[in-house]
């Protein structure tokens, strides 16, 4: 199990139309990614609304991404996350039987498992299946906290778990584990932090402002991994206001908001509870994006 994905990935959004999955813009939107450079798609994450998602829905947007991704070089990790260990382990087996190359999974929401409990249900579904393995910790999202030592204890017990995107926006959390386990792939999980963490050892990035932004993330991450830290410090820093704007309102009615209003999206749609932004901050948004040149769109 060499062949692990590092680099830049993007956390799809999950485009609708009249309330439904609009597999054909998800298609395009998956296709600009591949064609600016991204290293793997991540559909289904917290970005994807996966939340609100059925279970079919869910499995749908894994395949469409495999049929996309299938013969270029970019990879699919997708999303199998869920606060019922069985639901997370049904949708990996399912990943697992579409050709992704390998699964995130974000740690259980709402119900605030002891680590202990992360412990077993992090085991169980890298358990059900053969793919390499990445854990997904968002403590702000779903109000647990996948300590340290919880994180080593899995990489060293279980073999296809191998790295874990850390979205805790946390520099000091990502020198802890790199210090513990150099061998550890770390992903940031927050855009605004990206370089910091590559220049600290990260592997990669899974990013939301890459649905609009794919080309300058895509370099940001590959001239940071080939050591040219001055460039990738560079992009980052260039970034950092639309980064902030699109971090307005929950994640992801901003991104979806910003594609929209590029161009790239025929249609903005959320899921309830998700409704658009404000009319200040579509303003805010609106004038961000105008600093940026949005290929494709």
């Amino acid at each position: 199990m060499s062949d692990y994905i590092t680099g830049a990935t993007t956390a799809l959004i999950t485009p609708f139309k009249n309330g439904k999955l609009d597999e054909a813009t998800y298609a395009t939107l998956i296709k600009r990614q591949i064609n600016n450079g991204t290293d793997a798609v991540c559909p289904v994450g917290t970005t994807g609304e996966s939340a609100t998602l059925s279970h079919d829905e869910h499995k749908r947007c894994i395949e469409i991404a495999v049929e996309v991704c299938k013969n270029t070089n970019t990879k699919v990790l997708a999303g199998a996350g869920s606060n019922a260990t069985h639901e997370a382990i049904d949708i990996a087996k399912h990943a697992q039987s579409c050709g992704v190359d390998a699964i995130f999974s974000v740690s259980p929401y709402y119900n605030k498992p002891s680590q202990e409990g992360l412990y077993q249900h992090y085991k169980a579904i890298a358990l059900a299946v053969e793919l390499p393995f990445m854990l997904y910790n968002v403590p702000g999202r779903t109000g647990v906290d996948i300590l340290p030592s919880t994180v080593i204890r899995l990489f060293d017990d279980v073999e296809n778990i191998y790295g874990i995107k850390e979205a805790t926006g946390s520099i000091e959390r990502t020198i802890e584990l790199l210090s513990a386990r150099p061998d550890l792939y770390l992903f940031s999980g927050d855009d605004a932090i990206d370089y910091p963490i590559l220049a600290n050892g990260g592997k990669g990035i899974t990013s939301v402002t890459a649905n609009l932004l794919p080309d300058m993330k895509s370099q940001l991450v590959h001239t940071a991994l080939d050591g040219n830290f001055k460039e990738s410090k560079a992009i980052n820093d260039a970034l950092y206001p639309i980064n902030k704007v699109m971090f307005c309102e929950s994640n992801p009615i901003p991104i979806k908001a910003a594609m929209y209003i590029a161009g790239l999206t025929p249609t903005l749609e959320y899921r309830l509870p998700l409704v658009a932004p404000s009319t200040e901050n579509m303003k805010k948004i609106e004038e961000s994006i105008k600093n940026y040149k949005i290929v494709g769109a």
